[in-house]
């Protein structure tokens, strides 16, 4: 067999598994394959083969001299507000000067600022404003994301959002799994009686009929979400096919981690205020709990307790929250080091929560996560590195040479 692309001489395949029949938990985290001297061939954008170097195919389309360097499967990020209209570094600002989070949504700010802006532009704009950032998270090495609504906070401009995180999918390569998000805040001209009977008679239906959800998401935290309010949600976006997920225990022990398990969610996400009660509850269900450790960075928030949750058994995803108010970065290189940094977690622990991991939270271990024979060709080829512990250890340095999706070389220009 010829194959459409061979990198050779690699310093070692990462990830390499036979199969993922699940995801990782516990201290399954922290067995990360990685195989010496290797190669690893691609056709038709999926990878067929894999092996020793002595091994190695002699025909191929395109060859590729991987000495030196290692070679990863792309990063799955798990948790994204990719798609907005413009960035907020005024509240930046703001929040250097000592003013709270909460404080500055309660003026104005923070989600509703951001959906004023958007509700103020066209799907056309919305798109084009929002593709350099799907082309940064490529750069950066993801080759599949979740991209959530929750900036519309009206029906049309709610659609008008996940047409376009639909559409970041169809133009770039990039796997997308979409989230309803209508559940983000409560817009100022509205109580939240009235914008309730909105999410749940009108937005559910809306985004169901034109198939533009996979998931469906609430913010489940004091002041916005409350625990009851949640579950009334994301039971409704169950009748129409959305399947759960929680923004939860950001700002508080807001209940969302037991909503999460009541509603079977995929997953749980940020935690930096989980507890033990929370943490036993998580024990033995299918729901992920993922940290953000971005966000909790950038608001100087406690960062979730993930090795106490590692120790308990637990399962562990990380992922990017790129949004433009709490966390204004999509790069996982950049998680990756910070889970490590600030979660005390090793670096292969934190590699498996931002592949294996996040690959199951988005249902997409079929397909990415680990190199493995039919699984698509998203692959990453670091600068020359000596050890795998290496990339983590330098925060902030670009350690990224090559990038493949779908077995196509990646070069924007």
């Amino acid at each position: 067999m010829a194959f459409d692309l061979l990198i050779e001489n690699s310093k070692g395949l990462v990830q390499v598994r036979d199969s993922t029949p699940t995801f990782l938990s516990g201290s399954e985290m922290g067995n990360l394959p990685i195989l010496p001297n290797a190669y690893v061939a691609v056709k038709d954008g999926l990878i067929v083969d894999y092996g020793r170097q002595e091994d190695a195919p002699s025909e191929a389309t395109q060859k590729v001299d991987a000495s030196g360097r290692f070679v990863l499967p792309s990063f799955v990020d798990s948790h994204t507000h990719l798609v907005f209209a413009a960035s907020r570094e005024e509240e930046f600002v703001m929040k250097i000067k000592g003013v709270s989070y909460e404080e500055i949504a309660a003026a104005g700010g923070g989600i509703l600022n951001s959906a004023k802006k958007l509700q103020s532009i066209s799907e056309q704009e919305l798109f084009d404003r929002s593709m350099p950032r799907a082309i940064e998270i490529i750069q950066s090495g993801t080759g599949a994301v979740e991209i959530k609504s929750g900036y519309g906070l009206t029906v049309k401009d709610e659609i008008k959002m996940l047409r376009v995180a639909r559409k970041i999918g169809a133009e770039t390569g990039l796997t997308v799994k979409t989230t309803f998000l209508g559940a983000h805040a409560v817009p100022r001209e509205m109580t939240k009686p009235n914008y309730l009977r909105l999410i749940l008679e009108e937005m559910i239906p809306a985004v169901a009929e034109e198939k533009l959800a996979d998931y469906i998401d609430v913010f489940c935290e004091e002041g916005f979400f409350s625990r009851d309010e949640t579950l009334s949600i994301v039971e409704q976006g169950k009748k129409f096919g959305m399947k759960p997920r929680i923004h939860a225990n950001q700002l508080s022990r807001s209940g969302g981690v037991q909503v999460g398990v009541a509603a079977h969610a995929l997953s749980v996400d940020h935690l930096e205020n989980i507890g033990d009660e929370e943490i036993e509850l998580l024990k033995g269900t299918q729901v992920m709990p993922t940290a953000l450790p971005f966000a909790a960075f950038f608001l100087g928030l406690p960062f979730p307790p993930v090795r106490k949750m590692l120790n308990a058994g637990l399962p562990i995803a990380i992922a990017s929250d790129y949004n433009p108010g709490s966390s204004p970065s999509g790069s996982m290189p950049l998680m990756f080091s910070l889970a490590c940094i600030k979660m005390k977690m090793t670096p292969e622990e934190a590699f498996n929560a931002a592949t294996i991991n996040t690959a199951s939270c988005l249902e997409l271990l079929g397909s990415h996560g680990s190199i493995t024979k039919g699984k698509k060709a998203n692959l990453i080829i670091t600068k020359p590195a000596p050890s795998f512990a290496y990339l983590p250890y330098r925060l902030g340095y670009d350690w990224i040479d090559q990038i493949f999706l779908n077995g196509k070389r990646i070069n924007y220009t």
